[in-house]
């Protein structure tokens, strides 16, 4: 305040310029590179990315980073953020979960780009892809034991019920649905996707689909007895929702390559969104589980979500942290695949580096 105006510029330079050196310095053994790096194929206002977190819990830091990232993209270019919630497996559901990562996600991601959906909600768009698939004669239902088709993967031979014709594989599929009888009961049968079953990767071969699940459903009570598997639900919805950039953890490459052919036999080959991989942050001294978090909280060992020891969003923002600073540290990791190691004094060292710039 006390200098002269035409110095004022020069100075507020310098001193930023400072501070993202020591910002540099102090981070480089984690990244090498400030600012988002190129999306490949991005047109500006289309881009359309997703985050998909799990029911079972709120977001935590490590959810924070991963999808702080896809929004990043998505507001440099223009187009759409879909938080899409996860919740096609009745047995790992949090009820509270819905509302919480609802909240969340409009505190993380404002604007016009972020749009909320629900699994549970888009059955129909499940069963409908499904049913294209038994038709183009790319899946069938199988009604062999859990034992004899992991003998059959092993041995890399077809099972007998990849020989049915289309009419009865959808008689079949009626019978998971509960339209047909006899109906089918849990375990006897499965929707699999017919790929090779010599392929090179055991996790290719005709990979599951849809399974019937009894389980009452937190948000559709006994609606639906036939639930999709997570690759017929995300590659149904990343066909419906045009995505055009996904962004995930590396160890998810094979679901990657499953839900590559699922677009292949629609014939949608060139609609596959561009994948960019994600290495593995492990945060030591931290713990990441919503289910052991929820026990602690359950257990009186946290005061509830927001407690102060908890890594989740609600408890830092509780502590003051801004959305900006979980951009910055997702930003200055970048489109890495290095596998990253963080304790705890170290990712809050930083976070208060990118909660004061």
């Amino acid at each position: 305040d006390i200098l002269q105006p035409q110095y004022k510029k020069a100075y507020l330079t310098t001193v930023n310029e400072l501070f993202r050196e020591r910002l540099s310095q102090r981070f480089s053994n984690y990244v090498s590179r400030f600012g988002l790096p190129e999306l490949p194929g991005a047109k500006k206002g289309k881009v359309i990315m997703r985050f998909a977190p799990s029911a079972s819990g709120p977001f935590h830091i490590g959810h924070a980073l991963t999808a702080s990232l896809s929004y990043l993209f998505v507001k440099e270019y223009g187009g759409k953020f879909f938080v899409r919630i996860e919740d096609t497996n009745p047995e790992n559901i949090y009820p509270k979960a819905y509302e919480m990562i609802k909240k969340e996600s409009e505190w993380l991601f404002p604007g016009k780009f972020l749009k909320i959906i629900i699994q549970s909600d888009r059955m129909k768009i499940y069963y409908s892809c499904a049913e294209k698939l038994l038709k183009k004669k790319a899946a069938y239902v199988c009604t062999c034991s859990q034992e004899n088709f992991k003998k059959f993967v092993e041995d890399m031979r077809e099972c007998p019920c990849r020989k049915l014709n289309v009419k009865d594989n959808m008689d079949r599929w009626k019978r998971m649905l509960g339209i047909n009888k006899p109906v089918f009961n849990e375990g006897e049968a499965v929707l699999r996707f017919k790929s090779n079953m010599q392929d090179k990767n055991p996790a290719m071969r005709d990979f599951p689909l849809a399974r019937i699940n009894l389980e009452k459903h937190a948000r559709q009570g006994k609606k639906y007895r036939l639930w999709p598997l997570m690759n017929l639900a995300v590659a149904a919805d990343d066909i419906d929702l045009k995505m055009t950039h996904i962004i995930r953890a590396k160890d998810h490459r094979d679901n990657a390559e499953r839900q590559k052919k699922i677009y292949i036999a629609l014939s949608l080959k060139s609609k596959v969104p561009w994948t960019g991989f994600l290495g593995r942050i492990h945060f030591k001294d931290m713990e990441l589980s919503t289910t052991q978090m929820r026990k602690g909280i359950e257990s009186g060992s946290f005061s509830g979500w927001d407690d102060e020891k908890l890594p989740t969003i609600a408890s830092l923002k509780k502590q003051g942290y801004s959305p900006e600073a979980f951009w910055r540290f997702a930003e200055r990791i970048g489109l890495s695949e290095n596998d990253k190691i963080l304790d705890r004094k170290e990712f809050f060292r930083l976070m208060d580096d990118f909660n004061k710039q």
